[in-house]
């Protein structure tokens, strides 16, 4: 396999598989277990990273620059009408919630890379995410951006660092929680990959100046790219199908497929 073609197959994985309930990281260790090679380094989490992030400010783009708008009003122009606030309260919680996961993956970050990347930890938090998705696939809270308490972002933030464990999924845990709590399925999808914007920033913002540094990111500039391009497309076609899978009500076919794969990683490869 060219190195080309090795970026291209990694940069799609990662792409498909960042918005959905699956865990792109636990499909990452996989992957890497089956063709028994050796995972990129920073420069290649940094690019795919910034491609989904991109990826998801396209597809939820007119919420962004609705909210963006209403913070701008909010702080320069003393608007407090009911729309403004609502947002304003949402954007507010949305940082709350990301605490959780920011401290927790400075913290523990490296004791998790070292003790809980194995595939067999994979295999077992897959099981248990196809169960928290099963335990939850019929629920239909009432709860709008408007009704999303403090409790709520945090008990979501908290979701959120469970899920820095491979093979627990970041979107597929928040989801789950915000469901939990009595959210819409509408607005627990946005308010978790809105999650995953500030994330996301915090990623690329301590870590991407170390690309200016890295001879990998000089060698290896083509196949970043066209790892970026991969995951960019991936994860914006993966996250309007989610969209459709959410509308529908079908989360239990991710359990199926998390019990499936989970079941035949434990063994057959751990």
């Amino acid at each position: 396999m060219t190195i080309w073609l090795f970026y291209l197959l990694l940069g799609v994985i990662q792409g498909f598989t960042e918005p959905i309930p699956i865990s792109s990281s636990g499909h990452l260790v996989i992957f890497q277990e089956l063709l028994n090679i050796q995972l990129p380094g920073l420069s290649f989490e940094i690019f795919v990273n910034f491609a989904s992030l991109l990826a998801v400010l396209t597809i939820y783009r007119k919420d962004v620059v609705r909210l963006v708008v209403s913070l701008w009003t909010f702080l320069f122009k003393k608007d407090r009408s009911d729309d403004t606030m609502v947002d304003v309260k949402f954007i507010g919680l949305l940082l709350v919630a990301t605490v959780p996961a920011g401290v927790l993956g400075v913290v523990f970050g490296d004791w998790i890379g070292e003790t809980l990347s194995g595939v067999a930890t994979v295999g077992y938090t897959l099981i248990l995410t196809g169960l928290a998705l099963w335990f939850i696939r019929n629920m239909r809270g009432s709860k709008g951006d408007g009704g999303i308490t403090l409790r709520d972002a945090i008990l979501i933030g908290l979701a959120q660092a469970v899920a820095l464990i491979p093979g627990i999924s970041r979107s597929g845990a928040t989801i789950v929680m915000a469901l939990l709590l009595g959210i819409k399925q509408e607005t627990a999808l946005r308010f978790s990959f809105f999650m995953f914007i500030p994330v996301s920033l915090g990623t690329i913002l301590l870590d991407g100046p170390a690309l200016f540094t890295n001879p990998e990111t000089r060698e290896l500039f083509g196949p970043l790219i066209v790892a970026f391009i991969a995951s960019y497309i991936l994860t914006a076609v993966s996250l309007k199908w989610f969209q459709h899978i959410m509308a529908k009500g079908e989360l239990k076919y991710f359990s199926f497929y998390c019990w499936a794969v989970g079941i035949l990683v434990v063994l057959f490869l751990a």
